[in-house]
């Protein structure tokens, strides 16, 4: 809507139609402003899943099923293609719960609204409203546009769009957005903005656009890119020996196609799905579920939270907090005559707030009985009460300080004092007088706010100890926000208003601890601004207003007592009453980053060890060291061991982790050179020394790289220090080491898919394989203290601090 529009809408406001619109009239508007409903992307369909076959990996095994197919390896290509569609198939249907969010927030707007068309009331689905239409809110109904008020009071509860705890106030001249629920009081408006012209609209659009990094996506592009680059350097190199020994280039069609199955990490993307599944189930079963399955690596690395004041750190429910007496009352004196003048009939949040602190308790022994009770009046500013008390007749009023405090005639100093101390955490103040209807007495002040939740200083103390920077982010204003936080343990600069907007420089938001008064696109830019610090950012909510924050955050974090559209929007959702499982989702992510960790440094060591022994053997013997078929089981033994990982045991990081692929190639260098020296002397054993053919040795050299390139690298990498240290290896994993080391020496012994060799050299290969596992774990342990030392972090869990 453009100024034009909202000058116009505001005198439109001032001097509606008495009548309200006629039907062409309505007709019209609905047809340049559409309908009052949020709008929803296109479901992404095949194109999404055609889009899971476009990228380096599936181009890599594209190329191989290529190769496989001009050589006439039907059943190699054929297998080839299985991974393929098995891992486009399991991240299309991974990402199906991606339009939930949006599709939650149109629902929120399919009600009915009540508007005066052609001189009548009539009810209509709150879709059809449009600009200028007059309609009537009262007690229940969720506001259905933005309204401009010209007749009537209601009071609004807008916590879920605002963060705002307490209800507010609305009269003729005010504006209530689509979203809020009218908690009391009816009023007449005239519609301002529909649809995605709304707040919430805003919101809406800012939850579609909203999209966390897809990090996981470049650590598996930038490992590919490593492998490829070598790939394509060994192929230049055993091509350029082809033509010096005078060889068929067709020849050394099937090496190529070796290449790619030993250097593409077709089982990658398989893993860390598997390992994020696995978590996620896991995760549940503790009351955490995850919606977005690449958050809980995201979690391991998350080091700030933006903790949500409302609902998350509070309760989101008014409660006393404080009560000051006047002498001669007493506190449970002032509690006891304020419920007095208090109803639940009215559903008004500071009624039910003092009810329910006199609730259960017996405070007084006098015989009282209500003669009259008054809600509260936005005009008069009190509500009251008319009681007998034995043979007494007392009136109770409780209201705005100053105004209570005229009507009884008190000078507004008497009370200015005790005012300022109690609203100094943020809580808003009532005051209470009784007494004869000709000397009523200010008896005490009622100090009414947002509870801290019990758990919520041990949560910050939690995080803060597990490396985690926790902000503050609340749309209450600077004097709750510094209140809050300093009863949670957060320490640190408040932001001024106005700091946060779009474009906010990341150095800028990095300077405070604590951000009041912001608004929910703030905290969308907010979250952005962090991301491009380089921030692994999560953010704790469950409002609407946190929607477009929960979707753009690394890890949107909902609450138990969540809206749907913020559980819609988050990556991961609390089902308990506490704030204790995000610890537990921490921790939780850690262990399975280490997981992943294991895996990609084991394949690492083989992607680079392995080709590189493939192409050592083409170019200086001339022959192929296993043959392609080998390849094939070689892939499957190795991978198929390897996957076991995801349910290893394994300790959480005790501080955030982070993916370096630097120091991963680094260490995964160090052990592939060791392999590559082993497997060629294996190789040498075999040809120059034991005299075997070249099945045989084939044979061999496919044992020896099941048992000491798969296993024993596998064992090695599970433990950034030595591998006999707890915690032990899990019994999935060792049940698929008996697996792979006894059937390889199966085919082995017997002769099945390859040339047979004796049970002593496959022997011989296991002893091997362990001496291997020792001397490779400690120049293990040497490479990985280097690698993690130089970065100033932590030993032995750490990793640096970047995807590079």
């Amino acid at each position: 809507m453009n100024n034009q529009d909202t000058a116009r809408f505001a005198s439109a406001a001032r001097e509606p139609a008495p009548g309200g619109l006629t039907s062409p009239e309505a007709a019209e508007r609905l047809q340049r402003y559409g309908s009052n409903a949020v709008s929803q992307m296109r479901p992404r369909g095949v194109g999404a899943l055609l889009r899971k076959f476009w990228g380096l990996v599936p181009w890599m095994l594209e190329l191989a099923i290529l190769l496989d197919l001009i050589l006439g390896r039907w059943v190699e290509a054929i297998v080839i293609a299985a991974l393929l569609m098995f891992n486009a198939v399991l991240g299309f249907f991974q990402e199906s719960r991606a339009q939930q969010a949006l599709a939650l927030l149109r629902q929120r707007l399919t009600i009915n609204a009540r508007v005066r068309r052609d001189g009548i009331w009539q009810t209509i689905p709150a879709s059809e409203l449009v600009p200028d239409d007059l309609i009537h809110l009262r007690v229940g109904d969720i506001i259905p546009a933005d309204v401009h008020l010209v007749d009537g009071q209601i009071q609004v509860n807008q916590s879920q769009l605002t963060g705002e705890s307490l209800p507010l106030e609305r009269d003729s001249g005010s504006v209530v957005y689509a979203g809020s629920l009218v908690s009391r009081g009816e009023a007449t408006g005239v519609v301002t903005a529909t649809g995605a012209r709304t707040n919430f609209g805003k919101t809406a659009a800012l939850v579609r656009v909203a999209e966390a990094p897809r990090r996981l996506e470049l650590l598996i592009v930038k490992i590919t890119q490593y492998l490829a680059v070598l790939v394509v350097f060994l192929a230049i190199a055993v091509f350029a020996s082809t033509l010096i020994r005078g060889m068929p280039l067709l020849g050394m069609l099937p090496f190529g196609l070796m290449l790619l199955v030993a250097a593409v990490p077709i089982a990658l993307p398989a893993m860390f799905t598997m390992s994020a599944a696995l978590g996620s189930s896991m995760l549940a079963r503790s009351g955490i579920l995850t919606t977005r399955l690449s958050a809980i690596e995201d979690a391991a690395s998350m080091d700030v939270l933006c903790l949500d004041k409302t609902g998350t750190i509070t309760e989101n429910r008014l409660a006393v907090r404080k009560v000051h007496a006047f002498t001669p009352a007493i506190q449970e004196e002032v509690l006891r005559l304020a419920a007095l003048a208090s109803d639940d009939a009215t559903q008004d949040p500071i009624d039910l707030a003092i009810l329910n602190a006199v609730k259960g308790k017996t405070i007084s022994s006098a015989q009282v009985s209500r003669l009259e009770f008054v809600p509260f009046d936005e005009n008069k500013k009190y509500s009251e009460g008319l009681i007998r008390q034995n043979d007494e007749v007392l009136r109770i009023i409780k209201g705005e300080p100053l105004t209570i405090a005229k009507l009884t005639q008190t000078p507004a100093s008497k009370i200015a004092e005790d005012m300022a101390q109690l609203t100094a955490d943020g809580s808003r103040v009532l005051a209470v007088a009784a007494g004869p209807e000709s000397n009523l007495q200010i008896i005490g002040l009622i100090a009414l706010g947002d509870l801290i939740r019990p758990d919520s200083k041990k949560l910050i103390s939690d995080l803060r100890n597990k490396g985690v920077r926790v902000l503050l982010v609340t749309g209450d204003n600077e004097a709750t926000a510094r209140a809050v936080a300093a009863q949670v343990g957060i320490i640190g600069k408040v932001a001024p208003p106005g700091t946060l907007g779009e474009g906010v420089h990341p150095e800028t938001v990095n300077a405070y601890e604590i951000f009041a008064g912001v608004f929910p696109q703030d905290k969308f830019f907010l979250v952005q601004a962090l991301q491009k610090a380089g921030h692994i950012v999560g953010m704790t909510g469950d409002g609407v207003n946190d929607a477009p924050a929960l979707k753009q955050a690394d890890v949107g974090i909902a609450v138990a007592n969540s809206t749907d559209v913020a559980k819609a929007a988050a990556s991961l959702v609390l089902t308990g009453s506490g704030l204790g499982e995000i610890i537990m989702a921490i921790n939780g992510s850690r262990m399975i980053y280490q997981r992943m960790q294991t895996f990609v440094l084991t394949m690492l060591t083989r992607k680079m060890g392995i080709p590189l022994f493939l192409a050592l053997g083409v170019i200086l013997s001339g022959v192929f060291v296993v043959n392609p078929l080998l390849m094939v089981l070689l892939m499957f033994a190795t991978d198929g061991a390897t996957m076991s990982v995801s349910m290893d045991r394994v300790l959480p990081s005790p501080m955030p982790d982070r993916w370096v692929v630097r120091s991963l190639v680094t260490t995964a260098l160090g052990l592939a050179a060791l392999l590559l020296l082993l497997s060629g002397a294996i190789y040498w054993t075999a040809t120059d020394v034991l005299r075997l053919g070249v099945a045989e040795t084939q044979t061999l050299v496919f044992v020896w790289l099941v048992f000491g390139g798969a296993q024993s690298v596998l064992y090695l990498t599970r433990r950034r220090g030595f591998f006999w240290t707890k915690p032990y290896p899990g019994r999935w994993l060792i049940l698929s080491t008996l697996l792979d080391v006894g059937g390889a020496a199966l085919l082995a012994t017997q002769g099945w898919l390859m040339a047979p060799v004796s049970l002593s050299l496959v022997g011989s290969m296991l002893v091997l394989a362990l001496v291997f596992l020792v001397g490779a774990d400690l120049l293990k342990v040497v490479l990985t203290h280097l690698a993690v030392g130089t970065s100033g972090l932590p030993r032995p869990f750490r990793a640096e601090t970047s995807i590079s």
